[in-house]
């Protein structure tokens, strides 16, 4: 067979097939949590959603005890290489979650994990209790940016309040129990170690970075809550040092996650440490950035020598 013929050949096909705390997934590509709203994309394009959906595991957006209007407008400004959001966790409460929307994500085909956030260890048990419960949920996101009530301390900024969170709910349920860690603390490291040593099965990161911004037509603040959380591929070097961190810090696998946009940003992912990926601000400009992310994926390993995602996590930068 002649060199040309040899290169006209397709490659074979690679297996991105894995798994994240024992969930087995297709493919390691998430969204970030609020990044897509797959109920609205169903209302819009029906079943051809759940024929082409794109992400290997779906995160749904953050529950709360009770329902929530969200912060007022403006909620969005765009940044260079970025969006600020200050969207403000809108959402149906808990009950109605359970009962109208629940039912609905389950049928999109891909294992489900549903975060949830309170203020006070006690909402959090409700919570907790309630939806692993149901069969539809593989596993539980934390969404730990909220003050304690008891306390006033941020539970996710402060490690001892981060393992005696995950004390009082380990024992609540076998599902896997993740926790969404900030980049707003100066050692995010010591919050994740805090976290396995409470019995989370693994951390996500990054979560967004306190932003502001102003309008310069009134030079006024121009989000309504007065600032809000950067997301986008302006905060890529942060979240990679600080996946990169974490990875090296703990024994539980990382969601990694922070402006990835295309394949070669999510393998960086996995090259500082994380076992998986997510997709977030790039869903607002592209609803198919996680499949183009799946889809690009086998060629950017083969570019950098890697013949499978085992040996690219194998060669994790230390």
């Amino acid at each position: 067979m002649t060199e040309s013929a040899k290169a006209a050949e397709p490659l074979p096909v690679m297996d991105l097939s894995t798994g994240i705390c024992g969930i087995p997934l297709s493919g390691p590509v998430l969204n970030g949590s609020g990044t897509f709203d797959a109920l609205a994309a169903r209302r819009v394009f029906g079943d051809a959603l759940i024929e082409d959906f794109p992400f290997d595991c779906y995160v749904s957006k953050t529950i709360t005890m009770n329902p929530r209007p969200g912060n007022p407008p403006y909620r969005l400004w765009e940044t260079p290489s970025g969006m600020i959001n200050s969207i403000g966790l809108p959402g149906p409460g808990l009950d109605g979650f359970l009962e109208n929307d629940l039912g609905a994500l389950a049928e999109i085909g891909v294992p489900l994990i549903v975060s949830v956030m309170a203020d006070s260890a006690e909402d959090f048990a409700t919570l907790v209790e309630r939806v692993a419960a149901r069969d539809e949920v593989a596993g539980i996101e934390l969404n730990v940016s909220c003050p304690n009530v008891h306390s006033g301390l941020i539970v996710g900024e402060q490690p001892a309040e981060t393992e005696a969170l995950m004390k009082a709910l380990r024992p609540l349920t076998g599902k896997p129990l993740i926790v969404k860690l900030t980049p707003n603390v100066a050692n995010p490291q010591e919050v994740a170690v805090a976290a396995e040593a409470g019995g989370a099965d693994s951390v996500s990161m990054i979560n967004t970075i306190k932003a502001a911004a102003i309008d310069p037509a009134s030079s006024r603040t121009w989000l309504g809550a007065g600032a809000g959380g950067l997301s986008g591929p302006a905060v890529r070097p942060i979240a990679l040092a600080q996946v990169r961190a974490v990875s090296s810090a703990v024994g539980i696998p990382v969601v990694g996650m922070g402006g990835i946009s295309d394949a070669e940003s999510a393998l960086e992912f996995i090259l500082a440490g994380a076992e998986v990926i997510a997709v977030g601000t790039e869903n607002f400009r592209n609803p198919r950035a996680g499949a183009a992310v799946t889809e690009g994926l086998p060629l950017a390993l083969r570019r950098r020598g890697f013949g499978s995602l085992a040996e690219a996590r194998a060669a994790t930068i230390g």
